[in-house]
């Protein structure tokens, strides 16, 4: 029995060498492989600005494209400097559409003033926003800046069940998930995001978008305010003028709001500020921009809604405001060339 287990001794420390060996080559093997598989995947290059991450590390993505961790945010102006805030809606297809030359400009500006910030106004990854379109037509273009964007929900982001996989993309930067509402502040102005798509939201009186609202706004004590959503007040597109979103607008109105942001229609239009009636009032009115220009196919209008001072249905392009203490700059800035249309504003 000694002599048996000193044969086996003999033949452990013969072998022992080897299996050290053997195991150094698999750790080794594991160590490259994974150093490989951690290096960072880059997509279409648009300049000098690196790829950003796609996803949020936190969220769900069973069955959907994977999702990495979310990059940290971009810095914002510092209260009491002029602020930019740029972005337009109805933004990436698949198929070859402009979203990468909306992109391209959306570069050019964030490459002059660096503190720029990005806004979305809805339909952000068509058709059905899934996790897919996310992945492969938003963020090789508009998810370059994902670091600096606010974005809004429209209605092809409801496509895909309780808009899942925007909120998945877009992390906390989209609001609480299935409300999809918030707010912030950029330079000196306040900012809220609200979500238009009122057949998954309630957005009556005294609903919790609606009081949610109310209560941001008394809280503000910054003198002027935009908001943005998808579905537009009044417009000239095929969509026509949308009352879903009346008590948003009369709670921005009396609140002195100065601008709303919308999407929706694959066009831009420029209104005359209005009261919540539709009346000209240059002294208290919002001014709505609707700017469903980020990428998508354009459409005709089907007439002109009163008070509509700018239309343009053929040219894509981006929407930068200039965000003074007491004042604002808009600019239309298209990707070809062929129209614009720019202004100012005074906070009231």
């Amino acid at each position: 029995m000694a002599e048996r287990r000193g044969a086996r001794g003999r033949v452990a420390g013969a072998v022992l060498p080897i299996a050290v060996t053997f195991v150094a080559l698999v750790v080794g093997a594991y160590l490259f492989l994974g150093e490989f598989a951690a290096a960072p995947r880059t997509g279409a290059t648009l300049g000098s600005i690196p790829p950003l991450a796609v996803g949020d590390a936190s969220a769900s993505t069973a069955g959907s494209v994977p999702l990495g961790p979310t990059p940290p945010p971009a810095a914002s102006p510092a209260a009491g400097e002029v602020a930019v805030l740029v972005g337009a809606g109805d933004i990436s297809r698949c198929r070859p559409t402009a979203d990468d030359a909306t992109a391209r400009l959306i570069e050019s500006i964030i490459a002059e003033t660096p503190h720029a910030q990005v806004f979305t106004a809805g339909d952000n990854a068509y058709e059905e926003g899934s996790a897919q379109q996310f992945a492969t037509c938003y963020q090789p273009t508009w998810g370059r800046f994902k670091n600096r964007t606010h974005p809004a929900l429209g209605n092809h982001d409801y496509v895909t069940p309780l808009a899942k996989p925007y909120f998945d993309y877009f992390g906390a930067a989209a609001g609480r998930r299935g409300e999809g509402w918030y707010s912030f502040n950029v330079g000196t102005w306040h900012v809220v995001v609200l979500n238009s798509n009122c057949e998954f939201v309630d957005c009556t009186a005294g609903s919790a978008q609606e009081t949610w609202l109310r209560g941001d706004l008394a809280r503000s004590d910054a003198r002027c305010t935009i908001a943005i959503w998808h579905h537009p007040r009044w417009s000239s597109s095929k969509h026509g003028s949308m009352p879903r979103t009346d008590t948003f607008y009369r709670d921005l109105f009396a609140h002195g709001a100065e601008l709303l942001i919308v999407g929706h229609g694959h066009q831009y239009e420029r209104f005359a500020p209005q009261d919540p009636n539709g009346n000209a009032n240059e002294a208290n009115g919002i001014r709505e921009i609707m700017v469903g220009t980020g990428g998508t196919t354009l459409e005709p209008f089907v007439g002109v809604a009163p008070n509509s001072e700018v239309r343009n249905a053929r040219t894509h392009g981006v929407l930068k405001l200039t965000l003074h203490r007491d004042s604002y700059d808009w600019q239309f800035i298209p990707v070809d060339g062929t129209f614009t249309d720019a202004g100012s504003g005074t906070c009231h």
